[in-house]
């Protein structure tokens, strides 16, 4: 079994900054990509950003220039620095991350809110 535990969600004021960041634990062999997803109430998840083993990333086009993806292979982590937050950037964020355990698969986490007010 492999969980993913989020944290660093909250609430802050527009134009500011949060720090997210998904442990992976559990029988872990590998880990491919990892990446963040996002929802919003009455909305459709959409990814918010990911970041392949070897540190490309791709970013939705909705963050670009805000937020910054990054992991710590040696610690099963993956981070989503949030700068320049707007009120539309409230959502349940999901970690998410393609793993080998006794077989290739996708592992979500729980979900941390993140609210922005304006």
């Amino acid at each position: 079994q492999v969980q993913l535990v989020e944290s660093g969600g909250g609430l802050v004021q527009a134009g500011g900054s949060l720090r997210l960041s998904c442990a992976a634990s559990g029988s872990i062999f590998s880990i491919n990509r990892m990446g963040w997803s996002r929802q919003a109430p009455g909305k459709q998840r959409e990814l918010v950003a990911q970041i392949n083993s070897g540190g490309t990333t791709n970013y939705a086009d909705s963050v670009k220039g805000r937020f910054t993806i990054s992991r710590d292979n040696a610690k099963n982590t993956v981070y989503l620095q949030m700068d320049s937050l707007k009120p539309e950037d409230t959502a349940v964020y999901y970690c998410n991350a393609y793993v080998r355990s006794n077989r290739w698969d996708w592992v979500w986490g729980q979900g941390t809110q993140v609210t922005v007010s304006s």
